[in-house]
């Protein structure tokens, strides 16, 4: 796995790079050479963050933690990353690297989700601003948006990030 580590607003230490890199090694046995891991650290909020994304195989997985300690994020990061995984893994096991969910002593066996239950709703898409789309979202407090920009003509979607800001998501 390719591993690329970075911070936002510091310097991230050799020591905890070494972590990083060591702790990592445990998703070896789901992920491919070929597989790419992002992390990047950050402090926010009298917190330490770290933010994981790995892309493998047209699949992103990706998670975000905060504790007292980068040490205790990057823990709590791997173990959410590893639920995520097994949660899913009979629908991922067609996409993971073969024998990636073969019993591991002592390991624990995640719950897996059933069937995915999807209720289907219909709504008219107009074209709109990215503000429109905001304010409409805020009035309907939901979470997300899906929108046609009046810009650009093509479909998009807003959304409610954790921090409180908004994101927009729109094609190329």
């Amino acid at each position: 796995m390719k591993i690329t580590i970075s911070g936002k607003q510091m310097t991230v230490r050799q020591s905890l790079k070494d972590l990083t890199e060591k702790k990592l090694l445990r998703f070896d046995r789901f992920f491919g050479e070929d597989a790419e891991a992002l992390v990047s650290y950050s402090c926010r909020h009298d917190q330490q963050y770290v933010e994981i994304t790995i892309y493998y195989g047209g699949t992103i997985f990706r998670c975000e933690e905060g504790a007292d300690t980068f040490q205790t994020a990057i823990d709590q990061a791997l173990d959410s990353l590893e639920r995520q995984i097994r949660k899913n893994k009979t629908r991922l096991e067609k996409r993971l690297r073969s024998g990636a969910f073969d019993p591991i002593p002592g390991d624990m066996e995640e719950e897996e989700e059933g069937e995915f239950r999807i209720r289907t709703k219909y709504i008219p898409v107009k074209p709109m601003s990215v503000e429109e789309a905001i304010l409409q979202m805020n009035l309907l407090e939901h979470q997300f948006f899906v929108f046609r920009d009046a810009e650009t003509e093509k479909p998009a979607v807003v959304y409610r990030r954790k921090n409180g800001d908004y994101g927009l998501i729109t094609e190329e």
